[in-house]
């Protein structure tokens, strides 16, 4: 597990990239939002958060799959992290801020991401 990152990551790269040709400036990592959001538009009150699909159990495949050996350890650890998500995203919506989760699974398809993304900053 040491070597998994939580900063800069493949997926977050992507996203930071196709906002950047899409006009957007940002900010990374603001320590002083709840959850530090990979990406904040401050001007704006939105943040953007890149999740991994197994690290925080989304519904698609590979998010549902679960490991087999050390069921004991791994099983809280991905509920707390779910649960720890949407608490902050209910805070950073309780100070005025949108979020957008970008999964894992969705950087696939660029120009729909791009849609996406334009949808919510707009």
């Amino acid at each position: 597990m040491q070597s998994v990152k939580s900063k800069d990551t493949g997926p977050e790269l992507v996203v930071r990239r196709l906002l950047h040709r899409m006009g957007y400036r940002y900010r990374l990592h603001r320590k002083d939002l709840p959850g530090r959001p990979d990406i904040a538009l401050r001007p704006r009150r939105k943040a953007i958060f890149v999740h991994g699909c197994f690290w925080h159990q989304h519904d698609c495949p590979r998010g549902a799959r679960l490991p087999k050996s050390n069921r004991d350890y791994w099983l809280p650890k991905l509920r707390r992290n779910r649960e720890r998500d949407a608490q902050h995203r209910t805070r950073l919506g309780d100070m005025g801020w949108k979020t957008l989760v970008v999964w894992e699974c969705e950087i696939a398809d660029r120009d729909a991401l791009a849609r996406r993304i334009a949808a919510f900053l707009d």
